[in-house]
């Protein structure tokens, strides 16, 4: 089914253009404030740029104080036209410690979408002067049209002209209709501004969603590869030959049955102790790929399993005031049992510590994962942090991974609650 794309909202009506005409005159003083903090902090923050790192906080102080005043007119101008656009977000660097800070204002100070608001709210501080000019024209001119019934003297006084008193009303009554043209003409280039500035940024957050989906989409399709290629691996190295095994077991004890009784039960007992062992392993098995205590216990009981059955020792740490949903639990649970797995396997660690948080107010489950081993992981195509990062982006959430060479090893994922 075809969607149909929504209206492109009116914003020429009565209503809207008198609702612009009020935010260009408040825009005269309150953009013309914004650019005057703007402009202290940038020339501060330059001034003192070599002193101590002094000049650093003013230049970070300036690129969010864009960022706010982008934001408030995003939201100023959304809730004026109604783009339907989603509010400009923060950006944040995938990256870790000072160096991911430092991308982190870089990102931000680059972002496209925060200069397209700015560059309005100029122009706009700029129309909010004249708006505010032909305002109080407006107002004058109404004065000198009443003037007969208060004025002495025989002449009255508008925007530095003297008029006389007989001419005045015919003055006012022109001065006034030409400013509200113009005010008019200029709420009307407002709307025009911000469907050509403002708008697009709901068009490229749309894209960017739509890219966000595609990655999402392929980092499932891998996922589901990679943990498919695991169940066959985890099958053809282990269950299937000791299944083999008990086959072959069973076919000598069929044949020494009738020849040697007792050698045939003990055959056969040994095919019993491998058939429990392969239920065992087939147990795992289906625990790796779900573990049904996650549906019946939630979160916390579920990792205190994978905790017990850890081969190094695990500290928990579970704060959940909520249940996350099924999809956000299961993906952190895949991540924290591979991390300690592989921690296990390869990272000669003594200990390990796991952090999990809900956060309802930010609708996020955070986990992290830190050992004391030797460090030096990498993500390699089909590994288990491979399947890690392509599980956690496929539901929309980060991971993040920070192993230098002599440890130690952290891994933090974060997903969406509502997943």
């Amino acid at each position: 089914m075809t969607s149909i794309p929504a209206p492109t909202p009116r914003v020429h009506t009565p209503l809207r253009l008198l609702g612009a005409a009020a935010h260009l005159v408040f825009l005269g003083f309150y953009g013309t404030a914004v650019f005057t903090l703007l402009s202290i902090l940038l020339a501060t923050g330059l001034g003192l740029a070599l002193v101590l790192g002094i000049g650093a906080l003013f230049l970070l102080g300036f690129v969010y104080v864009l960022f706010g005043a982008a934001y408030l007119e995003t939201a100023r101008v959304e809730g004026l036209y109604g783009f339907g656009m989603p509010m400009l977000r923060a950006r944040r660097s995938p990256k870790r410690g000072f160096s991911g800070f430092l991308h982190t204002v870089w990102l931000q100070f680059v972002d496209g979408g925060m200069w397209r608001a700015v560059a309005h709210l100029a122009i706009a501080t700029v129309l909010g002067w004249i708006a505010f000019f032909l305002a109080t024209a407006i107002v004058q001119a109404i004065a000198i049209a009443f003037s007969p019934l208060y004025a002495s003297g025989g002449v009255v006084e508008m925007i530095g002209f003297t008029y006389s008193v007989a001419v005045a009303p015919a003055v006012g009554i022109v001065v006034a209709i030409l400013s509200l043209a113009g005010l008019v003409g200029l709420a009307m280039l407002h709307g025009v501004l911000a469907r050509v500035l403002i708008a697009p940024i709901r068009e490229a957050q749309l894209a960017a969603a739509a890219r966000d989906a595609s990655t999402q989409r392929a980092d499932a399709i891998r996922a589901s590869d990679v943990e498919r290629t695991r169940i066959e691996r985890d099958l053809h190295d282990g269950v299937q030959p000791r299944l083999v095994s008990v086959g072959m077991t069973l076919g000598l004890a069929q044949q020494k049955i009738d020849t040697d009784p007792h050698a045939a039960k003990a055959l056969v007992a040994e095919a019993h102790t491998s058939t429990k062992a392969a239920i065992t392993e087939l147990r795992q098995l289906a625990r790796g790929i779900h573990a049904s205590v996650l549906d019946d216990r939630g979160l916390d009981a579920a990792l205190s399993a994978v905790a017990s059955r850890s081969h190094i020792p695990v500290s928990l740490d579970v704060r959940m005031p909520t249940r996350a949903g099924r999809d956000a639990e299961a993906a952190v649970y895949f991540a924290i049992a591979e991390s300690l797995t592989n921690a296990a396997k390869h990272s000669r660690a003594t200990e390990a510590r796991v952090t999990v948080r809900g956060r309802p107010d930010g609708g996020e489950l955070w986990a992290r994962v830190e050992d004391n081993g030797i460090g030096g992981a990498r993500v390699l195509p089909g590994g288990g942090l491979d399947g890690i990062q392509n599980r956690i982006t496929a539901i929309g959430g980060t991971a993040r991974l920070d192993s230098p060479t002599g440890g130690p090893t952290s891994l933090e994922v974060s997903v969406p609650c509502a997943s």
